[in-house]
């Protein structure tokens, strides 16, 4: 098997890894606002994530970023709240993502969810760093590791969001549960596990 083939399936499991679930959590509070019919604004949505990710991945794995495993530790759980917060606004001031009036469509790219997703995956793809470094040992210029790797992750992270989707189609067609209802249940529990999280990195 190939450099590319063995870190692409790395890249593509570790995000399914339960020790690094954060970034599961992360990417169901990023998708609970929206359903099965938004799948081109979630697809989006995850690859500003992924460019963000991307970038500081590249950056720490290469060397030209030094940065505090702990601070990234407690940084990662704060994005989870941040995005939980604004979905919990929405939904309780009843502007969830169906009932907002438009007038034309919104652009797929240029939007404030996708910006914020994509700093967040700043964040995140420091985290990421720490493992990918791990498995590179001595490897100082590993292009080809880091460019399947990232590919990876964003395959895993396609993977995810259309079962979260998938989930969501049932719950809401299946039970007739409302939508609002649906983006306070996933974005609570989703906020409930980033505070645990960053009580436990806090202290620890």
């Amino acid at each position: 098997m190939s450099a590319f083939q063995t870190y692409l399936k790395l890249g593509f499991f570790h995000i399914f890894n339960l020790q690094a679930y954060d970034h599961l959590v992360f990417l169901l509070a990023l998708c609970a606002p929206y359903v099965l019919a938004d799948w081109r604004r979630v697809v989006a949505l995850v690859t500003s994530f992924t460019v963000g990710h991307s970038i500081t991945l590249a950056l720490a794995t290469l060397g030209f970023v030094q940065y505090s495993p702990k601070l990234i530790e407690i940084l990662i759980p704060i994005t989870i709240l941040l995005t939980c917060l604004v979905n919990l606004l929405q939904a309780g001031s009843g502007q969830g993502r169906s009932q907002i009036p438009r007038r034309k469509p919104l652009p797929l790219v240029l939007t404030v969810p996708n910006v914020l997703a994509a700093v967040f995956g700043l964040v995140h793809g420091l985290g990421f760093s720490s493992y990918l470094r791990e498995l590179l040992g001595r490897n100082s210029r590993p292009v080809t590791e880091l460019l399947a790797f990232n590919l990876g992750v964003e395959l895993g992270q396609l993977l995810i969001v259309s079962l979260i989707l998938a989930l969501g189609f049932v719950v809401l067609r299946g039970f007739r549960t409302n939508r609002r209802d649906w983006i306070l249940v996933t974005s609570g529990a989703a906020a409930g596990i980033a505070t645990v999280l960053l009580l436990q990195n806090s202290s620890g």
